[in-house]
């Protein structure tokens, strides 16, 4: 579901030029390619630490997590109050700011999956999932396991014979991304359905999934 964090009490439809126009235009620019003319829509903040060359090539190296931001923003907004924020799936979030009387996107839109906190990693191995970036999803899995893993193994293991059961699983978990997280020093663990539960590792500085279930 998407929402918006609201700063103000007025109830309006916001013009153009507020954050409903600068969100249309990013995700055109998105969906368009126009990584720079998208890079022009981010805050001075965000760009005094990324360059537009880095910023074009790391959108163009992610091209179907692009497609997938720009398919979730295209005219999705409707009417809204004044915001800040803007959720639109998985617990993705652009922030905007105003500066100079234009918005600008924020929210540093590179980080498709990060892994800074239990719940960013499990909300970008799910987005790994669902673009079938099995590469990815390597990136979650903890070092004891890592040298029996690949892209193909890991690719069967959600597609091969218990596929099914997989789906399921991840359907289950996709549902239950906003359950509380214990969290205590380089482990954490989180119940969600029924009977299943979660457990992450940090690693490294990055928190990795050791079980789902």
């Amino acid at each position: 579901m998407r929402t918006f964090l609201i700063f103000a009490a007025l109830v309006a439809c916001t013009p153009a030029g507020g954050p409903t126009g600068a969100l249309d235009h990013y995700g055109k620019a998105l969906a368009a390619h126009d990584f720079p003319g998208a890079y022009d829509l981010m805050s001075s903040s965000f760009r005094s630490k990324v360059s537009k060359e880095e910023y074009v090539r790391m959108m163009r190296d992610n091209a179907r997590e692009v497609d997938e931001t720009a398919e979730r923003l295209r005219g999705k907004h409707g009417s809204l109050e004044v915001t800040a924020e803007f959720e639109y799936g998985l617990g993705d979030q652009m922030r905007l700011v105003q500066e100079d009387g234009e918005w600008r996107i924020a929210t540093n839109p590179l980080a498709f999956y990060d892994q800074s906190t239990p719940k960013a990693a499990l909300r970008s191995f799910i987005r790994a999932y669902r673009l079938e970036r099995w590469d990815v999803m390597l990136r979650f899995v903890p070092k004891q396991y890592r040298d029996k893993m690949d892209p193909q193994k890991m690719k069967a293991q959600f597609t091969g014979a218990s596929k099914e059961q997989m789906e399921s699983l991840m359907n289950t978990l996709e549902a239950n991304t906003d359950e509380t997280i214990d969290e205590r020093g380089d482990s954490a663990r989180m119940e969600y359905g029924e009977k299943y539960e979660v457990k992450f590792i940090k690693e490294d500085g990055m928190w990795k999934l050791k079980d789902l279930d």
